[in-house]
């Protein structure tokens, strides 16, 4: 095989479910950058830059020559539906043109990003392919969200959300347990269900709130005033959280590495056997099946 034409910059993020995904990284780092729960894009060579269109297509054209059968492709890093939908389509096009056998182009998404973008440009990205973007809301607590700098509010992550899913795209929300520490607990979980309600998300998964760099950062955004959960803090507002969730039919997980209870299960179909699993893990942890703390890498 000869050496690959394609050039990564250090460290590629990509969600677990694209763990077979061909990944391309067309962006480097994330245009906004300011959230304070996020490390992921603080190395100083993840400053964000756009690829070259023309590097993004020769790299297309090399793993058609190179490899066949390719059914899924990632789109890195953070933030690529900041690129103007001109961009976004003549990749979207070459993908088509060299990986005909691509059944699905997936993306990370911030939802300030979609209200950049047309109707109809959306409509676009989904005809050339886009068909799933994950898209991290944190919360659906303005209070919440602002404390983390998101750069977005509950209504404007609605609006982004059910603009996608007129286009066709699918949605990928996470919500971040513990994001609003004890005080803000309650209104953080409320909200956060009142925003799925809204948008009836196709997948909704949970992860925990990790800051391995120390709390100051985030100190800062609720001026003093987050105090960090324990586990059976954080058990009990995924409980409220997921009792107050309405849905039609939206795959729920929590089985991020951060996690110590996994759940997975349809909602609102599995509600009641998704609560019982969190009963136990509050009331009788030792008969939960919790991932022991050795496992969890946060």
């Amino acid at each position: 095989m000869p050496y690959a034409p394609v050039s990564y910059v250090d460290p590629v993020f990509r969600p677990p479910s694209e763990a077979n995904s061909l990944i391309l990284q067309v962006t480097n780092g994330c245009s906004w950058n300011k959230c304070t729960y996020c490390d992921m894009y603080t190395q100083p060579q993840k400053r964000f830059s756009v690829k070259p269109e023309e590097d993004v297509i020769k790299e297309i054209e090399w793993f058609s020559r190179n490899y066949s059968g390719i059914q899924r492709v990632f789109l890195a890093d953070g933030d690529v539906i900041s690129l103007s939908p001109r961009r976004l389509l003549n990749i979207l096009n070459a993908i088509r043109e060299y990986l005909p056998n691509v059944t699905r182009v997936a993306s990370y998404c911030s939802p300030r990003n979609v209200s950049n973008k047309s109707d109809a440009d959306l409509k676009a990205l989904y005809d050339a392919g886009l068909k799933l973007v994950y898209v991290g809301a944190e919360s659906g607590d303005d209070f919440v969200l602002k404390s983390i700098n998101k750069g977005d509010t509950h209504d404007s992550v609605v609006d982004s959300l059910n603009r996608l899913a007129d286009a066709g795209i699918k949605r990928s929300v996470m919500i971040i347990n513990g994001a609003g520490g004890t005080r803000f607990s309650e209104q953080h979980a409320l909200n956060s269900a009142l925003l799925a309600n809204k948008t009836q998300p196709e997948f909704l998964a949970t992860l925990v709130l990790n800051l391995p760099h120390g709390e100051d950062r985030y100190q800062k955004g609720y001026e003093g005033q987050f105090i960090r959960m324990s586990q059976y803090e954080r058990f009990k507002e995924v409980r409220q959280f997921i009792d107050a969730l309405e849905l039609k039919s939206t795959i729920f997980r929590s089985d991020h590495a951060s996690n110590q209870l996994v759940l997975r299960g349809v909602l609102n179909k599995d509600k009641e056997k998704l609560l019982k699993q969190i009963d136990t893990a509050i009331e009788k942890p030792q008969e939960a099946h919790l991932r022991a703390e050795w496992i969890r890498p946060f």
